[in-house]
């Protein structure tokens, strides 16, 4: 049986790890008053009901997939310029994943269910990554 729900996947530029991600969200959510994390894009997702019956975003952060927050809704918000967006309101909780090495992108893409890393479990979601690097080498192994 085929998932009804499809998942986001983002580059997280700037960012050196899970950690950084989670600081910037928490000092840009007190932004939007309700606190809920944004990601406010260009692009409106055409497949807007499978992403919100049961979706995430998966971000990319130095080359792998290593964390999702699910998606609660998508806002409609104005630019300075006057451009229509698209405001992915997230979770607050962000799931480490398997780290899977992931080439670069723009944008966000769809990911489907059966693509998306497997959550962290229990104690190996609160270890320390591996170096970049190192992941790296462990992936090209098939290790990773």
């Amino acid at each position: 049986m085929t998932a009804k729900f499809t998942h986001l996947i983002k580059l997280s530029v700037g960012t050196e790890s899970v950690d950084d991600l989670t600081d910037w969200q928490a000092m840009s959510g007190q932004r939007w008053g309700d606190g809920l994390p944004r990601h406010v894009t260009r692009m409106w997702p055409k497949r807007e009901a499978e992403v919100l019956d049961g979706g995430s975003i998966y971000w990319v952060i130095k080359g792998f997939i290593q964390a999702r927050q699910r998606v609660l809704r998508l806002d409609e918000v104005m630019g300075e310029d006057g451009v229509r967006r698209c405001a992915i309101v997230l979770n607050p909780e962000v799931v480490r994943v398997e780290a899977t090495p992931k080439r670069p992108f723009q944008g966000w893409r769809y990911l489907k269910p059966e693509d998306a890393p497997r959550d962290l479990s229990g104690t190996r979601a609160s270890e320390e990554p591996l170096p970049a690097d190192l992941q790296a080498a462990l992936a090209e192994l098939g290790v990773l």
